[in-house]
């Protein structure tokens, strides 16, 4: 054994070795019990960032762990290669999509395997191929027939810069989540999945995730968003019915005005309704009306999101036109409103200023009346109110929030008032079904998912249309739509609009010339069913072998960021449904359990350019100054010596140029310090902060390691292996303690990795565990024997952690044994069972001391020896204690 810590050679003999054993490809005949551990697969934008390194060795860990532990592994690989980021590079750089991805996909390939990944890359897939979308389009042909995809226009989020569409999802703060240029609203003709076709599931099967993290859970239930209300029909007036009945084009085709709240037992409060701009109410009403056209065509340029309606300033415009009250029988002014989506409902809302915030801010800046139709419970003292009482009467002056409370009683209501909300909602409830003008209803948050794409760099949708037979599926047996490779983008729309090569083809039903789509999938779909492709990637049947899919299938542990817990995840669930349904894989969910891992987070430096804007400086590139507690006080570029500004402490990213090159670290301290490194910084869910002191003390770690064996492994020849439960009673004082400290350790380790997947624990464990080894010195055969044992639980604790080194190590203390045969450690009961135990002493509740006693020692003479402490007798001071107070096991405590 090398007296010196070499990573280079290390890492690359063990990674030859397992490579040339096959150790990581996963058989399903294995008669093991099985765990699928699957991390997020990557985009392929050219380079791994330290990201995708902590989860990717998350993974790992668990991965090793488990097999060491009797189970049959699987963890694949892949890549989510299509989307826009490459068809961006692709312009700049003037080179096709296809040729861009490739490349970067085989940089980030041998970066991967650089990090010693125990990955089965026989599974690899691609989803830019047409083998991998191929089953894709052979899923949408099958969810089209069935109605669950369906076409429709629709209006959707335009990103102007990127000439695409976009999901409410990737609309933040009303910008395009890529370009970030501000949306705007558009009518188009799409695609759809009938995703709310599977809400009440989606919402239902949140209860069976146990390994799920709570916030996830939550935070799908609520973009899911189930809430339970009234649809509630007002009568559009007489003249605007008959005008429209004379008019062809007329938009109206509805005489009622359908409305959805989930506050009916305020429907006497109502005082005005308002529509979407693009309600045909509004539309009608502009025809005449220049300048309610105008407030419409710029309410257009707005999101379509519901985010950004809660934030936006909110705008409208009296269109003139009346409905009629469902229940009085009054005239209702219709107004368009700039924060009224469309899409939801039927683009219409009630509105009742005195019982929502926003109406009532609407309606003071518009100067529409405010009719209180709740108030406080308890106002006759003959009830408790079970929320605060105001702090003054209902006024139209100033918003309180008890205006909002579900938990009064109506008012001003005629027939309704003193109903609390309950009784209410069912009594209008009933009144409304009576007049055949509304009913109650349960509605979803969620909306269906828009999929269609005016972009290139996507998997094409498998429809034909044709004058004569319509929208028509692509066949079978002409799947794949392949998507031509050899193609640069321009950046103005699709390329494959302009291509006829591509488009004009013959319809599959008459034969007679049609065009084909040229809209591609939302590059989400590729990423929503990897996880099932990866049982079976060679399958060439069907998009999975269904019977090793039921093997493999769910996935055990999932692993990636917390920033996909709504789209990725939510489609993904989404996915296994339609799959399940057609028959293809298991179970209704798809990932048993979660582990949603923090940000690796940097410091940020930059300076202020005459023009307003920051120049982000690299941290290698800044000298720090810090004050005698070791706080940033100041900070300098190394180039210049010039002052930089010390921004704050965010997620390594490429715009705040705070990103550290996992490849210089693995260069120059290797991989197996870059692992330990992430793992030891903070537990899993946890943010981590960058420390380079952090990242040499790692090294540091596994240099002690390395010098330990090889120490001991010097002093030749090497003891047998120690047996367990053996020699107990042949040890020193000195060995019995190291075995209990060992053995103590293998059991919290495994704990730590298996059920808490707190590894930095693991980690730290096992260094106070190398720490009592140095202090450990006895030469005799058993003291070298328990030695031996120590070090080769190390090897095997570690070995999931840093598995290069770990590799090399037990080649060393069992030369001619192979480190991928072992299991992973048990501990001893035997070696736990102490002669002897420490008890803390402490006089009123302060420490003072440690006694160490015979563990069989009787409560009377504990107290004896306790009390004649030199620390206890000195606090005494010559008097009797009051009171002795003994917790077994743990602390004597004297009063005195």
């Amino acid at each position: 054994m090398q007296s010196n810590y070499h990573p280079a050679s290390i890492e690359q003999q063990a990674r030859q070795h397992w490579d040339d054993s096959g150790t990581f490809r996963a058989l399903e005949t294995s008669d093991k019990p099985k765990y699928y551990c699957l991390s997020m697969f990557p985009y392929p934008s050219g380079k791994l960032h330290m990201g995708h390194v902590r989860y990717y060795t998350i993974g790992d860990v668990l991965s090793r762990y488990h097999r060491m532990k009797g189970y049959n592994v699987m963890q694949p690989m892949g890549w989510d290669a299509f989307g826009l980021p490459a068809e961006n590079a692709a312009q700049a750089h003037n080179v096709p999509p296809a040729a861009w991805t490739y490349d970067n996909i085989d940089y980030m390939r041998r970066q991967l395997k650089s990090l010693g990944l125990g990955i089965d890359w026989s599974r690899e897939v691609t989803t830019c191929t047409p083998e991998y979308y191929r089953w894709e389009q052979w899923l949408f042909t099958r969810l089209f027939k069935k109605g669950v995809i369906y076409k429709k226009t629709a209006s959707v989020n335009w990103d102007p810069v990127d000439h695409t569409v976009l999901a409410n999802e990737q609309v933040i703060d009303g910008r395009g989540w890529r370009s970030g240029a501000l949306v705007e609203k558009r009518d188009i003709p799409m695609y759809f999945f009938r995703i709310t076709q599977y809400a009440d599931e989606l919402l239902q099967d949140l209860d069976t995730l146990d390994g799920w993290p709570e916030q996830v859970k939550t935070m799908q239930a609520n973009w899911i968003g189930k809430s339970y209300g009234c649809e509630i029909g007002f009568r559009i007036e007489g003249s605007v019915l008959s005008s429209a009945a004379s008019d062809p084009q007329s938009p109206i085709l509805n005489p009622v005005l359908k409305v959805y709240t989930t506050r009916a037992d305020t429907i006497m409060g109502v005082t005005f309704v308002a529509v979407a701009a693009e309600h045909p109410l509004a539309t009608y009403a502009a025809k005449n009306n220049p300048e309610l056209a105008a407030f419409i065509e710029d309410c257009k340029h707005g999101g379509t999101a519901e985010a950004d309606m809660a934030t936006m300033e909110k705008k409208g415009m009296d269109t003139g036109l009346k409905v009629t009250h469902p229940l009085t029988g009054e005239q209702v002014p219709v107004w368009v409103g700039n924060y009224v989506l469309m899409g939801y409902g039927e683009g219409a809302v009630m509105a009742v200023p005195a019982h929502d915030e926003r109406d009532f801010g609407f309606a003071k800046k518009y100067n529409l009346p405010i009719r209180q139709a709740i108030r406080e419970k308890g106002g006759s003292g003959t009830e408790i109110s079970p929320f605060p009482l105001p702090s003054s009467p209902f006024s139209a002056d100033q918003w309180q929030e008890w205006y909002a409370t579900k938990e009064g009683v109506c008012a001003h209501s005629g027939k309704y008032d003193g109903l609390d909300y309950h009784q209410a909602v069912d009594a209008i409830a009933a009144d409304l079904a009576e007049k055949g003008l509304g009913e109650k209803k349960v509605q979803f948050r969620l909306r269906d998912w828009g999929i269609s794409r005016q972009r290139y760099w996507g998997c094409p949708i498998p429809i034909i249309h044709c004058p004569s037979c319509g929208d028509v599926p692509v066949p079978d047996e002409q799947l794949p739509v392949v998507l031509p490779e050899n193609v640069v983008p321009d950046g103005a729309g699709s390329p494959l609009a302009k291509m006829p090569e591509f488009y004009q083809t013959s319809c599959p039903q008459c034969g007679g010339a049609a065009r084909r789509e040229t809209d591609t999938m939302d590059t989400f779909a590729e990423s929503s069913w990897y996880y099932a492709r990866y049982t079976s990637p060679d399958c060439t049947t069907g998009m999975v072998d269904t019977a090793r899919a039921q093997y493999w299938l769910p996935v055990d542990q999932y692993i990636g960021g917390i920033e996909h817990a709504i789209l990725h995840l939510l489609y993904a669930r989404f996915f296994h449904k339609l799959m399940r349904d057609e028959g293809l894989v298991p179970g209704n969910e798809p990932f048993k359990n979660l582990i949603t891992q923090g940000m690796v987070i940097a410091p940020t430096f930059y300076r202020e350019l005459a023009n307003g804007k920051k120049q982000w400086i690299n941290p290698a590139d800044v000298d720090v100054a810090t004050d005698d507690k070791s706080r940033p006080v100041g900070a300098t570029l190394k180039a210049d010596g010039l002052p930089v500004i010390i921004g704050g402490t965010e997620k390594m990213s490429k715009s705040k140029n705070n990103g550290v090159d996992p490849q210089s670290i693995i260069d120059e301290y290797g991989a197996d310090t870059a692992r330990l490194f992430m793992m030891f910084a903070a537990p899993p869910d946890q943010s981590l902060e960058w420390s380079d002191a952090g990242v040499e003390g790692a090294f540091r770690f596994l240099k002690r390691v390395w010098k330990a064996t090889h120490d001991h492994v010097e002093k030749s020849p090497l003891p047998p292996p120690f047996e367990k439960g053996g020699a107990g009673g042949d040890l020193s004082p000195a060995a019995k303690a190291m075995r209990f400290q060992l053995h103590q350790t293998i059991h919290k380790v495994g704990d730590d990795i298996g059920r808490r997947k707190t590894f930095n624990t693991a980690i730290a464990a096992n260094m106070e565990l190398l720490n009592a080894l140095a202090k450990f010195d006895d030469m005799s055969a058993t003291g070298r024997a328990v030695s031996q044992e120590t070090l080769e639980a190390i090897a095997l604790m570690l070995n999931p952690i840093v598995p290069h080194i770990c590799q090399a190590l037990w080649s060393a203390l069992r030369p001619g044994s192979d480190l991928l045969d072992q299991t992973f450690p048990e501990a001893d009961p035997s070696a736990m069972v102490q002669d002897e135990i420490t008890l803390v002493i402490q006089v009123n509740g302060k420490l003072r001391g440690n006694l160490t006693i015979a563990k069989t020692t009787d409560k009377a003479t504990l107290e004896q020896l306790a009390v004649a402490h030199e620390a206890v007798q000195k606090q005494l001071a010559g008097a009797l204690p009051k009171k002795i107070i003994v917790v077994p096991g743990r602390l004597i405590n004297i009063v005195v």
